[in-house]
């Protein structure tokens, strides 16, 4: 053996050399080399994903500016609803109507509320609204004539229940009649009674002058020197000094009892989707006979309201309780038919359920053609209003209805403003003296109506138009 040979390995661990250099020794090499490429392409895009973040975080940013520029507007559109809303209140109350037309335009279009909660607020303000004017003409209003105050309960009696049960009649017929009749029925009837409003407003405002001047003549006539209040007092101006404030508790409790009754049953009913207290099947036989019932109800109450009112008739009354003006209002309404308030107010209450709105903007230039005095109006209407308002807005709250407490705000707002209206129209009147400004407020506040709920109505006919929806007549279920 030479010293230069190497020494022989064993077979197997020749092998296992031969193996490593053919075998693992270029996978190695070749992990080596793509770990380094990898590291050096990801070197060299780390510059590229900088790029990409910078206009992400840019956008991020833009988007929260955006944000905060939409709560900034939704605030500046909540603040200009109130005021809106003050101001309608303010006009509606002054004019003694709810006034629910002229709020759900402002929330729906400037609020930013969608129609149904619209038309839930519209509830809320109209309550409170004429829950302060009731209390206003009660408490803090100028007496009429003989120290009564300007709320005709009699009337009120009379109307409530057949315009409960007209409202539900028109209800149903709102759902069977299509948008655009409803919406074509609205414009003509309210441009109609526009027009004769603002005509009695013109009759009214003649005999008020006429009635100044004859009180001008009859001072000339005594030289000046002594002034007749009585002879300066204008035909429909209450003015009598107080003989304390007087309710009559038994019909306000006549007037709750008829509340109550139909607030059970509309409760029962539930709304439009048959969401109520209890499971009731729409257009079922329990649904029809609870809405039926409303029928006997209404006639039962209004036959006992006639019978005490005739009984009352037939009693002889004190001639300090009547006197002066309250004997020509007094005789004016006694010349009128039994039947016609309840049948006044059932029209209205259909009219009222038909088209959606609350029966003060209906039955007010109603009853001022019949030819009750402007301020007997305005505060009897309101004084209706308050309980076919007040039933809505507790349905709402059994109901489950959503934003509450947002609707309480809007309340409040209506509350405030209804009470500062009407303090500002009458002292106006005082100062004045033509009671002619209620009818011709009242006439404002329905040309107001006429125009935002007719276009409120043209656009949706239109978006069914445009649709291609049904416009035809539905079953009522």
């Amino acid at each position: 053996m030479s010293a230069t040979s190497a020494p022989k390995l064993p077979g197997s661990m020749g092998n296992s050399l031969n193996f490593l250099k053919r075998i693992l020794l270029p996978l190695i090499i070749l992990s080596v080399a793509h770990l380094a490429a990898s590291q050096e392409t990801q070197h060299k895009s780390q510059p590229h994903g900088l790029e990409h973040l910078l206009p992400q975080l840019s956008h991020r940013g833009n988007h929260q500016l955006e944000l905060q520029k939409e709560e900034s507007r939704a605030e500046y559109r909540i603040i200009i609803a109130w005021i809106l809303c003050f101001i309608a209140a303010s006009v509606s109350s002054a004019g003694g109507v709810g006034g629910g037309s002229l709020y759900l335009p402002i929330l729906n279009l400037v609020a930013g509320l969608d129609l149904k909660s619209s038309t839930s607020h519209s509830a809320f303000m109209v309550t409170a609204g004429s829950l302060s004017n009731v209390l206003y003409n009660i408490f803090f209003a100028s007496p009429g004539p003989g120290g009564k105050t300007l709320i005709n309960y009699e009337i009120c009696l009379l109307s409530e229940p057949c315009m409960l049960l007209g409202v539900s009649i028109g209800v149903v017929c709102n759902i069977m009649f299509p948008e655009w009749l409803i919406t074509a029925l609205f414009a003509a009837f309210l441009a109609s009674s526009t027009y004769k409003t603002c005509s009695a407003g013109f009759k009214f405002w003649r005999l008020e002058t006429e009635e100044v001047r004859r009180g001008e003549a009859f001072r000339l006539e005594r030289g000046g020197n002594e002034v007749d209040e009585k002879g300066m007092e204008e035909p429909f101006l209450g003015g009598g000094e107080g003989g304390g404030l007087r309710v009559p508790w038994k019909d306000l409790v006549v007037l709750l009892m008829i509340w109550l009754c139909f607030f059970v049953l509309h409760v029962l009913l539930g709304d439009k989707a048959g969401k109520g207290v209890v499971n009731i099947k729409p257009c079922g036989v329990a649904y029809w006979l609870i809405t039926l019932s409303q029928v006997p109800f209404a006639i039962v109450f209004t036959a006992y309201i006639l019978y005490d009112k005739k009984k009352k008739r037939l009693q002889p009354q004190s001639q300090q309780d009547i006197d002066g003006k309250d004997i020509a209002a007094e005789t004016r309404m006694e010349a009128l038919p039994m039947f016609v308030f309840p049948s006044a107010a059932l029209f209205t209450g259909v009219l009222g359920g038909l088209f959606g709105i609350g029966g003060g903007l209906l039955i007010n230039p109603v009853l001022l053609q019949i030819g009750i005095p402007p301020q007997i109006t305005a505060a009897t209407t309101t004084f209706i209003v308050l309980f076919s308002a007040s039933m809505s807005m507790v349905q709402y709250v059994i109901l489950g209805m959503k934003g509450i407490g947002r609707a309480s705000i809007y309340a409040a707002v209506s509350f405030v403003a209804s009470a500062l209206g009407l303090a500002i129209i009458e002292k106006a009147i005082q100062k004045s003296g033509r009671v002619s400004i209620i009818v011709f407020m009242v006439s404002m506040v329905m040309v107001l109506s006429t125009v935002s709920i007719t276009c409120f109505g043209a656009i949706d006919v239109w978006r069914q138009y445009t649709t291609g929806s049904y416009m035809g007549f539905k079953p009522p279920c």
